[in-house]
């Protein structure tokens, strides 16, 4: 459908505006709080060492961890984050920027998605800031993570995809797209790729017959193809084993590193994170059903019901691999609020009728209030006090609290506070130090980090007590530090010349080691190797002459 020149203005400034909230959204103070575990933890240590090696030692293309062959994932984003570092040095805010940058640009992409599957501006604007305000693409898009990347790229394919429609000279952004999410996440782009075709042969099963279509969808995804030959033939039967059966298709039979749930795992990721827009999600259902005939509801459910099907019936689950539902969940949402706008504004045909909301939004706004509230007083007088999560809560108090009583009085004005105190108290909660609130669970790794980096040798391995790997303690420390067994430690002080040991205080006294020298400690944490030779032996006595003269 050809857009009049003004309309086209209208896109770019919306865009624009979008742009802007999403920047703000999701790379303001993104370095305000330390790394955590595992993914982040790891990736930015991939990129560093990228960072570190000359251009010509194709560390880019072979990327390593901590010397090792590194095979987990693609280094795309790992390779935006060390250049990230090159030119902004290594921190937090750096690790994060590439990644909060493209969940950014994500935003406007899912505008774009809406404007060519819905009639009229509306709904692809209220998608659009459904999906901004939506707590758990906010969290991860924040993370230097490869998820935020993921949704760009697939956004990206799916605007170049619909956009293909009409012509196939877009077909060429579609492989492009699809190139990046593989080199990005591996075989999800295989899934979402196949998702993708799946919309297309319900809806402009034509184009699947073009075969201008599929050159550029292939030209496009040439350097992908590129990267798995080159590593195929680098490290052989290594790389298939490693990256393609153990982190990729072995995850859908099997639970990978003991992460399982049940097959509605995804639901509860979606009741614990979705609200409050989960509300007007029967609603948009509903209408999808309705209008199936549309592209909207067919990109919806196909997108949506497609995806969640297959990472529901996958053996391995981890809370991020839901975030690709969201746009779709966006889009339904979007699709309700639309009417709920258009049943709202007065028109010449019913310039005296109020918009007729259930009593159940406004009763369940109420009991979202009830808990903001509950958690705005927590903070303020419990033991826990908190400055930030006080005014976070209160910031969702007021919005679910006015939202309510508007729709008590069928006043259209709910959808726009609605939106903007959400807004509001998601760029709150990012300003915090609680956004990440996995860091909680375990020590602060930075003192320990420090401790251990400026006490032990470069490179060199260090064995601790605790039961489990904390990635980020390998970063912020520079070096490999492996969990092991009492057991497993006293094997290794025994066979080692000088081995580095960071041991809980309760370790410490349960190993009695021989010869054990405390070279650092923090509040609960000791760094112990063994004692030099010269510092064994016994210190010389002073020898004196009988008239009391010492003797030299």
């Amino acid at each position: 459908m050809r857009r009049s020149s003004s309309g086209g203005q209208w896109d770019v400034l919306w865009s624009t505006g979008l742009l802007g909230l999403g920047l703000v959204m999701f790379c303001a103070d993104i370095g305000g709080v330390p790394l955590r575990d595992w993914d982040e933890g790891i990736v930015a240590q991939v990129a560093r060492e990228i960072g570190r090696s000359p251009l010509e030692s194709l560390r880019w293309l072979y990327p390593t961890l901590f010397g090792e062959p590194y095979l987990n994932k693609p280094p795309l984003m790992h390779i935006l984050i060390a250049l990230s570092y090159h030119l902004g040095g290594v921190s937090e805010w750096t690790t994060r920027l590439p990644g909060a940058l493209l969940s950014a640009i994500s935003v406007p992409l899912l505008y774009g998605v809406g404007r060519e599957v819905f009639l009229g501006r509306t709904a692809a604007v209220l998608s659009t800031l459904v999906y901004l305000t939506s707590l758990a693409v906010v969290r991860n898009g924040r993370l230097a993570m490869l998820d935020g990347a993921v949704l760009c790229f697939s956004l990206g394919m799916l605007l170049c995809l619909l956009r293909s429609r009409r012509d196939v000279r877009w077909s060429l952004g579609v492989g492009v797209a699809f190139g990046l999410i593989c080199l990005t996440k591996g075989i999800l782009g295989l899934l979402l790729g196949a998702i993708a075709l799946g919309f297309l042969a319900w809806d402009t099963p034509r184009l699947l017959s073009t075969g201008y279509f599929w050159g550029g969808w292939l030209v496009g995804a040439i350097p992908a193809v590129g990267w798995y030959l080159a590593q195929w033939l680098h490290y052989g039967a290594l790389f298939w084993n490693n990256n393609l059966v153990d982190q990729s298709f072995s995850r859908v039979w099997s639970a990978v590193e003991s992460n399982a749930g049940p097959p509605w795992y995804y639901l509860l990721e979606l009741l614990k994170y979705g609200w409050p827009w989960l509300i007007f999600l029967p609603m948009g259902l509903r209408l999808a059903w309705e209008h199936r005939s549309l592209s909207w509801a067919k990109l919806a459910m196909t997108w949506g019901g497609g995806y969640l099907l297959v990472i529901s019936a996958m053996g391995t689950k981890l809370p991020w691999y839901v975030l690709p539902v969201y746009p779709a969940i966006a889009l339904v949402i979007g699709a309700a609020l639309r009417e709920v706008w258009h049943q709202g504004t007065l028109t010449p045909a019913k310039p005296h009728v109020a918009p007729d909301y259930p009593r159940a939004w406004c009763l369940s706004f109420g009991l979202l209030a009830l808990v903001a509230w509950a958690g705005c007083l927590y903070f303020s007088f419990s033991a826990e006090a908190d400055a930030d999560l006080q005014l976070t809560f209160g910031a969702l108090g007021l919005t679910f609290t006015a939202t309510s009583a508007l729709l008590w009085r069928h006043d259209l004005q709910f959808l726009l506070v609605l939106l903007s105190g959400c807004y509001l108290s998601l760029v709150l909660l990012g300003q915090s130090d609680h956004w990440v609130w996995e860091l909680g669970e375990d020590y602060p790794v930075k003192p320990v980090a420090a401790m251990v980096q400026q006490h032990t040798p470069t490179g060199r391995t260090v064995y601790t007590s605790h039961p489990y790997h904390r990635p980020s303690l390998n970063f912020y420390s520079d070096r490999p530090i492996r969990p092991a067994s009492l057991e497993h430690l006293q094997q290794i002080w025994q066979q080692e010349a000088s081995p580095y040991f960071l041991l809980s205080t309760g370790a410490a006294t349960a190993l009695k080691l021989k010869d054990a020298q405390t070279v650092a400690q923090t509040h609960t944490w000791q760094l112990v190797t063994r004692a030099a030779a010269d510092s064994l032996a016994e210190p010389p006595r002073a020898a004196f002459r009988t008239g009391g003269d010492r003797l030299s």
